[in-house]
């Protein structure tokens, strides 16, 4: 069963720094773009950054120079290090990668999401 884990959310301090990790594991033949969205309560889901398999970055213009995506294309591995954290930071942010399967199947799977808490 294929399934993206998201893992390192938890309480920061504002200005605080977190990093996290999401892994694809399970029927996997290779998975090309992966991104990092987050929710706030009451809002929309938004794309914060996103990586193609040789490694462009894009990122949104709230996260811009604090936030930096990389990836361990021998782990199917995406990370989102996050510095100078912010209180409207605060939300669940979920992984999402196009994951082509060993029959040659493209799809995009996500994550259930890690909460990122920035709070004094």
């Amino acid at each position: 069963q294929l399934q993206l884990v998201e893992s390192g959310g938890g309480l920061v301090q504002p200005g605080g720094s977190l990093r996290l990790s999401c892994a694809a594991s399970g029927n996997i033949f290779s998975v090309n773009n992966m991104d990092w969205y987050r929710q706030a309560p009451g809002k929309q889901r938004e794309l914060v950054a996103a990586i193609t398999t040789g490694g462009r970055a894009n990122y949104a213009d709230s996260v811009k120079g604090r936030f930096t995506i990389s990836r361990d294309n021998a782990k199917n591995t995406v990370y989102l290090q996050m510095n100078s954290l912010k209180p409207e930071d605060t939300a669940v942010y979920y992984c999402n990668a196009e994951v082509v399967t060993r029959s040659y199947y493209a799809r995009d799977y996500w994550g259930k999401g890690t909460l990122v808490t920035v709070s004094s």
